[in-house]
């Protein structure tokens, strides 16, 4: 395939409120060894991408400066050693930047195939809250069927997608959310509670849900406040999984009901991690949870599409957490 040689991207000017996205022109970058390169039909939003654009989330070493961690498109060029997906292949997946372009670069073991009957605007929507949820709440966070998960923030995308991965392997699932709209969306995918946090208190919620008992597993995006109450909504020898900071990373907290209960705090971040790592978990989700989007279960939320030229759009909109589920950037097609 004859490639042009620039294409169209949105870049971060400066730090700073969504209109520091900006489109500008840059050459295509070209595949290395074991790099595939994607024609961009679509384009994730999320919140390591607003946070990026402030300023608080650099990208790692290598990685391209454009936001964007998540498409979906077709294979037009593959580097040394990339012979799967070979090009023509329609693809999603998982990236280290780079996503709002016209085109791509994705490591070949991250571009799994668009599973059967998604269009690329939902397969979009895929890697970066699948691969998050699997890896912390089924691999860190050990969820085994009959146990009790609690996802907070249960209308964001992560949240959409942990409620429904967590019904669809045969756990109990609470979750929080701030209106009485967003629980009604939250038991809509299948949560056996939804607790509004801005009427009730989700640890004595989570109580009287669990008949004292407390959630086996909890997913934690808020961090702040939210840590010690985790403690006390905890079940004994249950497993509380970080993965986001939104009211703040520190915070006085007394350990000793973590020992009492025999908890397990631990998180983990995506983008940073090994690429051995990520393949791992790349190879699981196609084992465990493709045939299930194929069969049309557990399929991300797509709330609102923008086009790329109108990323800023995206961003404002994420901003006033009004969505439920996920927010993407239409690319091409």
């Amino acid at each position: 395939m004859n490639l042009p040689s620039s294409q169209t991207v949105i870049g971060i000017s400066e730090p700073g409120g969504p209109d520091v996205l900006r489109p500008e022109t840059r050459p295509v970058p070209r595949p290395a060894a074991g790099e595939v390169l994607v024609r961009v039909h679509a384009a994730g939003v999320n919140r390591p991408d607003v946070v990026q654009r402030q300023g608080h989330y650099p990208p790692p070493p290598g990685a391209s400066d454009i936001p964007g961690l998540e498409i979906a498109g077709e294979v037009v060029a593959a580097g040394e050693g990339a012979d799967v997906p070979a090009p023509g292949s329609r693809v999603t997946a998982l990236v280290t930047g780079g996503g709002y372009a016209e085109y791509c670069l994705a490591d070949a073991a991250l571009a799994l195939p668009v599973p059967d009957g998604l269009d690329f605007v939902t397969a979009a929507a895929v890697p970066e809250t699948y691969f998050t949820v699997w890896s912390n709440v089924f691999d860190r966070g050990a969820l085994k069927p009959g146990e009790t998960l609690l996802v907070h923030g249960g209308t964001s995308g992560i949240g959409t997608t942990a409620i429904q991965l967590g019904k669809a392997f045969g756990a109990r699932v609470l979750t929080t959310a701030g209106s009485a709209e967003k629980c009604a969306a939250c038991m809509r995918l299948g949560a056996d509670a939804a607790i509004n946090y801005r009427e009730e208190d989700f640890v004595a919620a989570v109580k009287a849900a669990t008949a004292g008992r407390g959630a086996d597993v909890i997913l934690d995006m808020v961090g702040g406040s939210y840590i010690p109450r985790n403690y006390q909504a905890a079940a004994q020898d249950g497993r509380i999984v970080q993965i986001a900071f939104m009211q703040g990373s520190k915070v006085e907290v007394d350990f000793m009901r973590l020992m009492l209960k025999r908890l397990t705090h631990t998180g983990s971040t995506l983008r940073s991690r090994p690429l051995d790592e990520k393949a791992s978990i790349a190879l699981s989700l196609r084992q465990h949870v493709w045939p299930l989007l194929a069969e049309g279960r557990c399929l991300p939320v797509v709330h609102k599409t923008f086009p790329l030229t109108e990323a800023a759009a995206a961003h404002a909109l994420m901003e006033t957490g009004e969505h439920i589920g996920k927010i993407v950037l239409r690319v091409a097609g």
